[in-house]
């Protein structure tokens, strides 16, 4: 098995690809051994790692956050406790959700449907494919008087530069398309 390593604009985060599909369908995002808990044994295995701080899967990919060590005393760690995993053939997740936690409600004024249908679609189809370029993914959260909220989740979730992201990327592709959007948020 052969596991390729992306980084991210994130320094604190690297992507790791398998070369096989992680999660069928949504992500997960964990950010703590307890968190990871009975969930995702793999997870539970990879916050095991001195320095590990967070794991996020995408469909075929596995994003790895760390504190501390650098990636060339971490990396070697992280990919054989990724390659132990997919060659023994257990599952990434245990539990009969086998994705996402559910999402806290989303929120926005009754009349907005359309316009919130219309935010939804553009991040689905313009801004999620290039954020998981980066080993991450972003949620629709909520919309109230001009201001969209989203959720950051893996590699940009505290990455230095998902401020521009969403302030110069995001929120002046929603702008453009949708003119009642004044700001985008992240939660």
């Amino acid at each position: 098995m052969f596991i390729q390593t992306e980084s991210t604009p994130n320094p604190a985060t690297l992507k790791f690809l398998p070369g096989k599909v992680v999660m069928e369908q949504g992500t997960a995002d964990y950010r703590s051994v307890e968190e990871a808990g009975q969930a995702s044994p793999l997870a539970a295995k990879l916050f095991g790692i001195p320095g590990v701080t967070g794991v996020f899967y995408g469909y075929d990919f596995i994003t790895i956050s760390k504190d501390g060590p650098d990636w060339q005393h971490l990396k070697p760690a992280v990919l054989g406790t990724i390659m132990e995993h997919f060659m023994s053939g257990a599952p990434i997740l245990s539990g009969a959700n086998g994705g996402e936690p559910m999402p806290d409600e989303e929120f926005f004024e009754e009349g907005d449907e359309t316009i919130v249908a219309t935010i939804k679609e553009l991040l689905e189809s313009r801004v999620r494919p290039a954020v998981a370029q980066d080993g991450g993914d972003i949620t629709f959260r909520g919309f109230k008087d001009g201001k969209v909220f989203l959720h950051m989740k893996g590699a940009c979730a505290g990455c230095p530069s998902s401020t521009a992201t969403l302030k110069h990327g995001i929120q002046n592709l929603l702008r453009h398309f949708v003119p009642e959007v004044r700001e985008v948020e992240a939660v």
